[in-house]
């Protein structure tokens, strides 16, 4: 819904759509979602981010988005527990299991075409989508090897926001 200021000077969005990224931690790939989502389109999204078993902000995640102008520094892990009596318009999972990880989202039985974790912990959330990407954290190597594939996940989450999210 539009709305104009007190002055009518301008026109701004006041019910944006509320999405929250999960990934298993919230360490990287839904803490660089919710920083590109915001900066990209904070006017018409409220974006949050949680984990099943969070951690922290992965400091290598906080260097690639500062790269290209945003910062997530003051942005912190939060478990999916938080955000259960909350009124979720779009749910995204954005990780994927992988040999080193079993995804909880991920690997959640499918009941009404989302993960079981998903419908018991967010009874509110109105659509849920799963876009995974790789776990940068998994990379092994040198520091900058361990940075390009930060700086890669994070241009194809911001590649995915544009094309998602733009409509």
């Amino acid at each position: 819904m539009w709305k104009p200021t007190s002055d009518h000077s301008e026109v701004r969005w006041v019910n944006k759509t509320r999405v929250l990224f999960l990934c298993t931690h919230n360490s990287a790939r839904s803490q660089m979602a919710e920083g590109l989502l915001r900066h990209l389109y904070g006017d018409k999204y409220e974006v949050y981010s949680a984990g099943a078993t969070p951690t922290r902000v992965n400091p290598s995640a906080i260097t690639v988005m500062a790269e290209i102008g945003i910062d997530i520094s003051e942005q912190r892990s939060k478990s999916i527990d938080e955000f259960r009596d909350k009124e979720i318009d779009l749910v995204v999972s954005v990780c994927t299991s992988s040999a080193k990880i079993a995804c909880p989202f991920c690997s959640s039985p499918i009941t009404g075409a989302r993960p079981e974790i998903v419908n018991v912990t967010l009874p509110r959330a109105k659509r849920y989508l799963q876009h995974g990407f790789s776990d940068p954290s998994e990379v092994e190597g040198s520091e900058e090897e361990k940075l390009e594939a930060f700086r890669r996940i994070r241009d194809e989450i911001k590649k995915w926001i544009v094309d998602f999210f733009l409509t």
